[in-house]
């Protein structure tokens, strides 16, 4: 994964190469991390706006999220780099529970969401993050920047005009003509910028070499453009606590379970994999069980003080480690500059040309995107190259989610059907006249059938060896097949002997009456904690 997202970032990288570990914190690095998180700061701005719009809630409750979110998972999160805020993958869970009951029972979700995170930090549940395949891991970081891109689309409408959908904002009027054209040209500006800075100089990210210069020419010319201020007002007060107003019933409790049950498993699955992605630029590993209870940490907090709830954004999250941040410095810099915008600075924030903002989301996009996957997928095999295609058009059509499972889904079955493939046995007959097979391959459900086919009860001498020395019996499909076959045989009256299985093995088999030949190499694997044997037929846990 590193080797391929090197390449892909190699043509888009937004600043040059620095030292993946952040070294030690001297007055340039500092500097460099402060840099960083006033870069995502500003980033942070429009996107929290927008999916507080998406979610049906008043801007401030998007930015409050995303400064709590961001501060407490800059402090105790298992990955430093990474950025979390409001995001649009929760957004649209949550506008259904906004229009049906209101926002107070939002808050009271993302307290239960945060709860929930928090168990599934403390029993360990973030490991099962290994399970993602590579194919699924491009096909996440594809799909997610491909929603970017389309989340920015919604800057060139008129401001105001549009309405909440799944990307950001549609069904609004687009802007055409020299308006349209202007902020094209301002975008380009944006980006060729921030491709020429780190050319000239590293003293400053490139990302915000091209916000302020765009931003100062526009308010110096007063040039007529969308800006910050036509989203919303972002300015506000410290937040205060909140004890979310709703009923304490058992009502309420299976009202917000559902959704906080859903938010919770989408934010910990975009955590957890930009938690990865930001781990193979950075050269760290790890943490998965600590960002699950800082995330659920964050929201819980953010519940409290009329927040929406957030979890890892890939796009900020790209910003700063492209802009050099490697420390948990640039993460609490970028909450702590978001919250003074919001306090002090929102009419000059407010000021700041859209078209910059999505210059740098652009170049993002650009970063992101795995470019060598097209690549790739003439080489992988083809069902790798279709689980790319399927994550990526799933993330994309509904939710990072349900893309994940549905890739790690069809990447397990793909799995399954390949190794129920490889069963099969080398068979001869020793002086004796006895009749050996040797099974090869893993003995599973899948390859059950195929398993039994190897023999021929009928055909074969008095005595019959199964060895299972290069095999491996897995679950309890496997041992019923063993048994089917022990029985066909006992059934035409000839004997069996079964070779190298474990002792879990023995035990099970032998109290199913099998005759099992211990050998001092047998294997030593776990394949049933439990068992019970009924009419002859063996069921087992495992």
């Amino acid at each position: 994964m590193s080797k391929l997202m090197m390449a892909a970032n190699a043509k888009g990288s937004l600043i040059a190469d620095v030292d993946p570990t952040g070294g030690s914190l001297t007055p340039g690095r500092i500097r460099t991390e402060v840099l960083a998180g006033l870069t995502v700061a500003l980033a942070l701005v429009p996107e929290a706006v927008a999916f507080a719009f998406v979610a049906g809630v008043h801007p401030l409750v998007g930015l409050y999220a995303a400064f709590i979110v961001g501060l407490i998972t800059a402090i105790f999160g298992g990955r430093p780099g990474m950025i979390s805020g409001a995001t649009g993958a929760l957004a649209v869970v949550m506008v259904a529970l906004v229009a049906q009951h209101g926002v107070e029972y939002l808050f009271a979700t993302v307290v239960l969401m945060g709860i929930l995170q928090i168990l599934a930090g403390v029993f360990r549940l973030g490991k099962f993050i290994r399970l993602v395949p590579h194919p699924v891991m491009l096909g996440f970081v594809n799909g997610l920047a491909i929603v970017i891109f389309l989340a920015q689309l919604s800057q060139f409408q008129v401001p105001g005009s549009a309405v909440a959908s799944g990307h950001g904002m549609s069904g609004g009027t687009w802007l055409s003509g020299w308006p349209l054209v202007l902020m094209l040209a301002l975008v380009a500006v944006t980006m060729a910028i921030i491709w020429v800075t780190p050319k000239l100089t590293t003293a400053i990210p490139a990302p915000l070499a091209g916000i302020g210069i765009v931003a100062v020419a526009v308010i110096a010319f007063g040039i007529d453009v969308p800006r910050v201020g036509d989203l919303a007002s972002i300015e506000g007060g410290l937040p205060s606590l909140h004890i979310p107003m709703v009923p304490l019933t058992f009502e309420t409790f299976e009202i917000i379970l559902p959704y906080a049950l859903i938010l919770a498993a989408i934010g910990l699955i975009e955590s957890l994999l930009t938690l990865n992605l930001v781990g193979e630029i950075t050269g760290q590993r790890g943490g998965a069980s600590r960002e699950c209870i800082a995330q659920g940490a964050a929201n819980t907090v953010t519940g409290f003080f009329g927040g929406m709830g957030g979890c890892a954004m890939i796009g900020q999250s790209m910003i700063n480690v492209k802009s050099g941040g490697r420390t948990r410095i640039s993460g609490i810099s970028a909450a702590l500059f978001l919250l003074t915008f919001i306090v002090i600075a929102a009419p000059l924030i407010e000021q700041i040309p859209l078209a910059a903002l999505v210059g740098v989301m652009f170049m993002v996009v650009i970063g992101t995107f795995a470019w060598n996957s097209f690549k790739i997928m003439t080489r992988v095999p083809l069902t790798d190259a279709l689980v790319i295609v399927l994550v990526t058009a799933v993330t994309v059509a509904y939710d990072l989610a349900i893309a994940v499972v549905v890739g790690v889904i069809v990447s397990a079955l793909a799995y399954a059907w390949n190794n129920a493939k490889r069963i099969h046995a080398k068979s001869y007959t020793t002086p004796e006249g006895a009749r050996v097979y040797q099974i090869q391959g893993p003995l599973f459900f899948g390859s059950a059938d195929g398993f039994a086919e190897l023999f021929d009860p009928a055909g074969d001498p008095s005595l019959v060896i199964v060895d299972f020395a290069d095999s491996r019996v897995v679950d309890q499909s496997a041992l019923t097949a063993i048994e089917a076959v022990a029985a066909k045989y006992e059934a035409a009256g000839k004997s069996i002997q079964l070779r190298h299985l474990s002792p879990d093995c023995h035990q099970l088999l032998s109290k199913a009456g099998q005759l099992i030949v211990d050998s001092d190499d047998d294997p030593d694997y776990q394949v049933a904690a439990d068992y019970s044997v009924r009419t002859g037929v063996l069921a087992g846990g495992h």
